[in-house]
């Protein structure tokens, strides 16, 4: 049961931070370190990474609300890019060398190094944008979003374009390499092949949710799925191989650029590498065990970025998968290995990627559950809430926290970012609350 609702926090998770961090701090925290093998400054979970065409320079975006540019060489940030209103889950570097940036707050920015706000806006999608996509040519702009649909945004002139048809979130997109389709993929377990610039897609169904897509050089479409399999599927066949790469949902691939390997990072932070030719595991990068949000190669292959719930983005060694420059931290300890054994903290253990329960520890994703029971809804200093959380009179208790969770957060607090999850087992519901008592007393 726990696994199922986990699922839909990866794949949901859009729950908006307010941490004290702020542009200038990172900046200043983030030039300070040495070329090393991670970069640090962003004050939350890595969501998305892109690297320039000349292997200079990282965009990255996080669930703190920024993006930053990153010098690779010096290993330092050189811009942190604040404009969205909530989490920065995807990113991408253009053509002409501006970048763009895509949020929870259903906008795509497009910047200009060095200048303090966007160029341009583009505003259309109507839920969180959470993947983008740069046609080969660069004239076009493609974005994924949970209002189930894609759309087409050209960067000079051109009309702008919805692409309808899935029934649930829309979680990836990508052109073909002759730059004639669009691949859209979703939680409805579909591939979508939409031609350019109009036409019916093409639809194959897929026997999982689809968090992610990546194109090879060759046109073969790959996909990441909530059953943490990677499928492969041959340009104009119906054919799908697929490869096992972990028991947790696939929540983001890359491609080498020869095409050779597939990098798949998991919710239970493994990030495998795949050999496209012979479909089988080549390697394993060892991390701290914490969701991999992002993955993405360096334009010569050598290099694979990663980025993570540890709020820094790790380079390895492609072909080796070791990792690369200084010594990387000692991985953090389970937050849960004290309490071993106890149901309620297995039940819990989806909820770590967006909540901590101790004030020392802070906000993730979402607020610390320190001190929870008997706080009023929406009531915790420090955390932008939203104003329909705020206008509610819940205290939470035992009783109402399970009252959340057997009917849902879209129905028992409608205007949540929370991700829809349901826990349907009363025992498994008061297992939680039990728990949850015990490790939230302050």
């Amino acid at each position: 049961m726990a696994a199922w609702y986990a699922v839909r926090i990866v794949v949901e998770l859009s729950m908006k931070p307010v941490l004290s961090i702020c542009a200038a701090v990172a900046l200043l925290a983030a030039a300070a370190l040495p070329a090393q093998g991670q970069l640090a400054g962003h004050g939350g979970p890595v969501r998305s990474i892109a690297i320039s065409a000349d292997g200079r320079y990282v965009l990255s975006g996080s669930f703190d609300t920024a993006a930053i540019r990153w010098s690779l060489a010096a290993g330092s940030a050189e811009q942190v890019l604040r404009f969205h209103a909530d989490a920065v889950n995807s990113v991408a570097f253009l053509k002409d060398g501006r970048m763009a940036t895509a949020g929870a707050d259903a906008k795509i920015a497009l910047w200009t190094a060095g200048r303090q706000q966007p160029d341009e806006v583009f505003e259309g999608h109507t839920a969180p944008i959470v993947a983008l996509a740069v046609s080969p040519d660069g004239a076009t702009l493609a974005s994924a979003a949970w209002d189930g649909t894609a759309r087409l945004w050209p960067l000079a002139s051109g009309e702008k374009r919805a692409l309808e048809g899935h029934a649930q979130n829309v979680n990836g997109v990508a052109f073909t390499p002759d730059g004639k389709s669009l691949i859209s993929v979703g939680y409805d377990l579909t591939v979508r092949i939409w031609p350019l610039p109009d036409g019916t897609p093409d639809i194959i169904t897929l026997p999982a949710p689809l968090n992610a897509v990546a194109v090879a050089p060759d046109g073969e479409i790959i996909a990441g799925g909530a059953d943490g399999k990677v499928r492969f599927l041959a340009p104009g066949s119906k054919d799908v191989a697929e490869v096992q790469a972990g028991t947790t949902p696939i929540i983001a691939l890359a491609v080498s650029p020869d095409g050779n390997r597939v990098a798949a990072g998991g919710i239970g932070g493994t990030v495998n590498l795949i050999d496209r030719k012979t479909r089988s595991l080549a390697g394993a990068l060892v991390g701290p065990g914490l969701p991999v949000w992002s993955v993405a190669f360096t334009p010569d292959g050598a290099t694979l970025l990663t980025g993570g719930a540890d709020a820094a983005i790790r380079r390895w060694n492609a072909q080796t998968g070791n990792p690369v420059g200084a010594p990387q931290p000692g991985a953090p300890g389970d937050p849960l290995a004290a309490y071993a054994g106890d149901h309620g903290a297995e039940v819990f253990r989806a909820c770590v990627a967006c909540h901590t329960l101790s004030e020392k520890d802070g906000p993730r994703a979402g607020p610390t559950l320190a001190g929870l029971f008997g706080r009023k809804i929406a009531s915790l200093p420090g955390y932008r809430f939203s104003d329909a959380l705020k206008a509610m009179n819940i205290v939470w208790t035992p009783e109402t926290v399970a009252q959340l969770f057997e009917v849902g957060p879209n129905a028992y607090t409608p205007g949540t970012k929370m991700p829809e999850q349901r826990i349907g087992s009363p025992e498994d519901r008061k297992a939680l609350t039990d728990f949850l008592a015990r490790a939230t007393a302050k």
